[in-house]
């Protein structure tokens, strides 16, 4: 039996919505919130939760943020219920991480219908795929399935390496993420007598290469092949694909990614479910502080086309057009053709 937390303020919406989902063969948890609700998810951790935004005190989008920050709740499907649903409240309520909305007043077959197709998706992607070419192959067929992706390029991308060749070396750039499928490869760094020093070592089925994509560093180590090896190589568009455009994608591939160690997966879930605004304001920082070697310095301008900018963001370009035309009316930045120009730097590390 499905256990499914009820945050809502109202008695007798309460109390009709409890027993739509009790009829209907759910378990119910209720409460009147927004606290209280964040208290019952972390004991409990229900299979969805039903929230409430207009609440006195901690109200649904407050909920979900601080849900959001815990890798232990932040996968829980989060489905809004309320009065008012125009684009803006919409459009902050997915960034912050909601999977649904429902508008008040609704019918129970509304209601049931957007509880049963989150399950349903949840079902897809909490299958276990083998840690081979072909189980690979099937988590991004049934991602396909579950959105609007296109066809990824991933599993042609094949490169095969011979025993000692570099896969990558200490201070490129990363241009994407490996998967290996059969061979092994050591991550090493050298020190200044030129003794090797092994990080990590990979075998089939594994993932490497990611931590500097992520960081949007250079590698800090190399990459080099201990016998011979059959590689594909995923681009940093696909692998921002995979983990930032839809969460329940994301939640599958960050397990897929760690091999389930929890320390790789919770900084994973941390990175993906940063809300849109949040990632356009962090890497505008980055951008200002290699250009001007200051994240403080006023006045700091930017030349970027906004499709590259989506891609160092890991999003859609008209998320990044409407989040910088949010930052401009609220005079963090300014804007003129390609050039960005931060007015207040300060006010972009509150958001980041």
């Amino acid at each position: 039996m499905k256990n499914i937390l009820l945050i809502e303020d109202n008695l007798e919406m309460r109390e009709n919505t409890a027993e739509i989902l009790e009829l209907s063969g759910y378990k119910v948890m209720c409460t009147d919130n927004g606290k209280t609700g964040v208290e019952l998810a972390r004991e409990h951790k229900p299979d969805l939760i039903i929230c409430d935004i207009m609440m006195p005190g901690l109200d649904g989008y407050g909920v979900l943020h601080v849900l959001g920050k815990s890798s232990e709740t932040a996968g829980i499907p989060f489905i809004f219920l309320t009065a008012k649903a125009d684009k803006s409240d919409i459009r902050k309520g997915m960034n912050l991480g909601a999977d649904d909305y429902i508008s008040k007043p609704f019918d129970d077959f509304e209601l049931l219908d957007a509880i049963e197709s989150r399950f349903r998706k949840l079902a897809i992607l909490e299958k276990k795929f083998d840690a081979t070419i072909d189980g690979f192959t099937r988590f991004l067929h049934d991602a396909q399935a579950l959105t609007d992706f296109k066809e990824l390029a991933c599993v042609k991308n094949r490169r095969i390496y011979k025993k000692k060749e570099f896969v990558y070396v200490n201070g490129n750039s990363p241009s994407g993420i490996y998967f290996l499928h059969k061979g092994k490869v050591k991550i090493f760094r050298s020190n200044e007598y030129g003794k090797d020093y092994i990080i990590a070592m990979h075998s089939d089925g594994e993932f490497f290469g990611y931590t500097a994509l992520l960081e949007n560093c250079p590698y800090a180590e190399s990459a080099e092949a201990m016998e011979d090896s059959e590689l594909y190589f995923i681009h940093r568009d696909e692998f921002f694909t995979l983990l930032y455009k839809n969460r329940d994608v994301a939640n599958s591939f960050i397990k897929m990614l760690s091999n389930n160690l929890l320390e790789t997966e919770e900084r994973l879930l941390k990175l993906a479910y940063n809300s849109v605004r949040k990632r356009v304001a962090e890497t505008l920082l980055q951008l200002s502080s290699r250009q001007t070697g200051s994240g403080d310095q006023r006045e700091a301008s930017i030349e970027i086309a906004r499709d590259d900018l989506a891609g160092m963001v890991g999003t859609a370009t008209e998320s990044v057009i409407r989040t910088l035309s949010d930052f401009k009316s609220e005079k963090l930045i300014a804007i003129k053709g390609r050039v960005i120009t931060i007015l207040d730097p300060r006010g972009l590390r509150e958001i980041a």
